[in-house]
């Protein structure tokens, strides 16, 4: 129902948009700087993307791209801060799972998620490995399975924060495989990994490309993969599913647009995100971080948002967690 309601929000932006031609001439956009709000703080995965892709789209449009933080309540503050600006080409928003979890977490938000945003364009995605400290003993997901059961509810799993990937893949773990364990939410993953690699938690979905160095010099023990197959970025590593439990966890980068921007802009603007994908400068970027490109259609996106806004509305009500 929800992403149905999605599709015809977009439609109908997609539309209205024909209308607003007059007023932002596609032909005629850029004609001043694009503003890019990261709802995050600075120096993250989704922060990284942003700025990678606004230096290329800048070069490509012509005109400067600047890329502004504005972090706080999970996302919130950001995404409302571009929901609310005019719907002409020059604001845009880059959001991450949270968005999408967002509808279904928090019970008060000031702006709906499927009606006064519009997809964009999907950049990139970093696939999740799930680790813990070498001093928990733990070394395979049944390891982890046999801890929890022994000590119910004396585990803990650390998240970027409450409604993250990290926070509901890990309450999703605790579901499929019938354990307790403690969600411990931090503000943003580098204060999360920090205390993760101080043994203060016992596990934590993360990016790969930000755990990869700790696992590597054996500060951290990788668990498994959060992925369909074995990474090419990580391809010693097993994944969960290997283990028995099917999860696929990751951090996604996307933009969007206050909804009724003209759709001959977002059409454009989606064109030259996928241009900047192809670029050597975030080609080699990407590989060197293991972000994996996503370039693809609105249409794609539009339909991706909308799936996610299910997924994570399955795993928050099964485990009844809520914001105010």
């Amino acid at each position: 129902m929800q992403r149905r309601h999605f599709l015809q929000a977009s439609a109908a932006c997609s539309l209205a948009s024909v209308a607003g031609l007059s007023m932002a001439q596609p032909g005629a956009w850029p004609s001043k700087p694009v503003r890019i709000v990261v709802p995050f703080t600075p120096g993250g995965t989704t922060d990284m993307v942003a700025r990678l892709i606004g230096v290329e789209l800048s070069k490509q449009l012509g005109q400067p791209v600047i890329v502004e933080n504005k972090p706080g309540a999970g996302t919130v503050i950001g995404v409302d801060h571009v929901a609310k600006q005019p719907a002409d080409g020059y604001t845009f928003v880059c959001v991450a799972n949270s968005f999408t979890a967002n509808k279904t977490l928090v019970k008060n938000l000031p702006y709906d998620t499927t009606k006064d945003l519009q997809p964009v364009a999907l950049m990139g995605l970093s696939e999740h490995v799930l680790a813990t400290h070498p001093k928990s003993g733990l070394k395979t997901l049944d390891d982890l399975k046999k801890a929890a059961q022994a000590k119910s509810g004396a585990l803990t799993y650390a998240s970027f924060g409450n409604g993250t990937s990290a926070h509901l893949s890990g309450a999703l773990l605790c579901q499929m495989m019938g354990i307790d364990m403690i969600h411990v939410p931090y503000k943003g993953q580098g204060p999360a990994l920090t205390d993760l690699l101080g043994g203060q938690v016992t596990a934590m979905f993360g990016n790969w490309s930000e755990f990869r160095g700790h696992i590597e010099s054996g500060k951290l023990v990788a668990l498994g993969m959060a992925t369909r197959q074995r990474s090419r970025f990580a391809p010693n590593v097993p994944t969960l599913a290997e283990q028995g439990v099917a999860l696929e966890s990751n951090s996604w980068q996307g933009l969007l647009a206050p909804a009724g921007t003209p759709d001959a802009i977002v059409q454009r603007l989606n064109a030259e995100v996928s241009k900047a994908l192809a670029s050597p400068n975030v080609v080699k970027v990407f590989n060197e971080s293991g972000v994996v490109s996503q370039a693809g259609s609105v249409a794609q996106f539009t339909s991706f948002v909308g799936s996610e806004i299910g997924k994570y509305g399955d795993i928050i009500r099964r485990a009844n967690i809520s914001i105010g």
